[in-house]
């Protein structure tokens, strides 16, 4: 059975609340939790009253090895859950900065549009400047 740590909508319409459940990783969204660790509701206009979370509890949880989603991964490591643990981070994507043909032409291409929209201000700026004269110099007469 796989175990993941995940936010329970609670709440009326435009007024979400969410409680931190522990759950089988095949139930529904809101389906039956195994243990509720805590309520999280981010338009609570008291910011002591956004986030209880059972520190204690969430930590046995992680130890066990539940699967916490994003959203309550973010929310355990502000809470310090993670303290003293190594948190793995994601692969290295080797590559990333190399130039390929691809990279040159979108390169390419983009300062051409580039020198391209600038030359269109310019010559829009000097119609303008010149209308302008023109009415000045028409109105003077």
């Amino acid at each position: 059975m796989a175990v993941v740590i995940r936010l329970k909508r609670t709440g009326r319409s435009l007024r979400p609340c969410y409680r931190i459940s522990v759950m089988d990783s095949r139930k529904p969204r809101d389906g039956r939790a195994l243990e509720t660790l805590g309520v999280y509701d981010p338009v609570s206009p008291k910011e002591e009253l956004r986030l209880t979370l059972d520190v204690e509890r969430a930590k046995y949880w992680i130890s066990v090895g539940a699967q916490p989603s994003d959203t309550i991964n973010s929310i355990f490591r502000r809470q310090g859950v993670y303290e003293g643990r190594v948190i793995k981070r994601g692969k290295k994507r080797i590559g990333r900065k190399a130039v390929t043909k691809t990279k040159v032409n979108r390169g390419e291409i983009k300062a051409k549009r580039s020198e391209a929209k600038d030359a269109r201000r310019t010559q829009r700026v000097a119609a303008k400047k010149a209308a302008a004269t023109a009415a000045a110099s028409a109105s003077a007469e």
